[in-house]
């Protein structure tokens, strides 16, 4: 049986491979496995491979095939956004409202260890949008001002999180405790700077690099979440509203260059206009699955109308000292 895959290349659209003759789980799990050398040198250069035919009824087919593509699963770490949990390590994508945009990430991005892959399955198909759009973050880099990425390279980014009841997910479901103390060995052992107020809400500063290789390629990627987490990516109105209710300093998160300085809106929006040029999508039907390189590519999501179940799994986890950063990890503003 071949190990290679044929890809369908579609302008706006990512590489995707159209799977015929596999009719049973049984037959997936050969042609997956058979194709796995296939569909890690297309990942290489593409950076996402969409899956359609395969017979997936379920999120129980959805990890076999997790199981087929990756050869370790990789957690979720420093919790963001509400997930469900399906059982064998397969979440929602996200349980965001659904008409909130999603904009472009790599998952895990200010952890010191990330999945290196994300499958996305599709369990039923919105009626309309919801896609869940990537973007090529070796295009991104290369769509920014030189001088722009050359602050990013030299001073890496700086994400601060201030963890609510309200506005986002309390730090006992971020960490998965019930315990400070567990809260402050884990920021010790991953390189964050808690702050605890006197009412027991826990604030939260570390600095990443924003420009990392990948350790397979070599190749320079934009690997963060500096725009998707920018007041200035928000929606005027709802911008308004939180800093009017919640002050400058209290919003969920916040991003800014490594050394402090912020960014203006303008820099903001040419970022994400980096994100726009490099993005592609492809409308979900149901059973497709998408497999992403976090490392290469961002990924998001489109707003949408009807139902939509969207799952998730991650795997292959990367450890960020082996990204050549350009900055090291610190718990503060450098």
């Amino acid at each position: 049986m071949s190990t290679q895959v044929d890809l369908r290349m579609t302008p706006g659209a990512p590489a995707l491979v159209e799977v015929s003759g596999v009719d049973s789980m049984e037959q997936a799990t050969t042609w997956l496995r058979h194709r796995r050398p296939g569909l890690r040198a297309a990942l290489d250069e593409h950076g996402v491979v969409f899956l359609r035919g395969l017979p997936i009824r379920g999120t129980e087919d959805f990890a076999v095939v997790r199981d087929c593509v990756v050869s370790s699963r990789a957690p979720y770490r420093e919790k963001a956004t509400p997930r469900s949990a399906f059982g064998d390590d397969v979440y929602s994508s996200t349980d965001l409202p659904a008409a909130q945009r999603i904009r472009m990430h790599n998952e895990n991005s200010y952890t010191m260890t990330f999945p290196g892959i994300l499958l996305f399955c599709c369990l039923e198909a919105p009626r309309e949008g919801g896609a869940t759009p990537t973007a090529d973050c070796r295009r991104v880099l290369a769509e920014l001002p030189g001088e722009l990425a050359h602050r990013f390279r030299e001073h890496g980014w700086a994400l601060r999180r201030n963890y609510s009841e309200h506005l986002s997910l309390p730090w006992r479901t971020a960490f998965g405790t019930e315990s400070r103390a567990d809260v402050e060995q884990y920021c010790r052992q991953n390189v964050i700077g808690p702050q605890w107020g006197t009412d027991g809400s826990l604030h939260t500063t570390q600095v990443r690099s924003a420009i990392i290789h990948h350790p397979r390629t070599g190749a320079a990627v934009w690997f963060n979440h500096v725009a998707f987490w920018n007041r200035f990516s928000l929606d005027d109105s709802i911008r308004d509203v939180l800093e009017s209710e919640f002050g400058a300093d209290g919003l969920p998160f916040a991003t800014s260059l490594g050394d402090g300085a912020e960014l203006t809106e303008a820099e903001v929006a040419t970022l994400n206009a980096a994100y726009d040029a490099a993005t592609v999508r492809e409308p979900w039907q149901p059973g497709d699955v998408m497999i992403v390189d976090n490392i290469l590519a961002a990924h998001g999501r489109d707003p949408f109308r009807g139902d939509r179940r969207i799952a998730v799994a991650m795997g292959d986890p990367v450890a960020l000292v082996d990204c050549a950063p350009t900055v090291p990890a610190a718990a503060g503003l450098s």
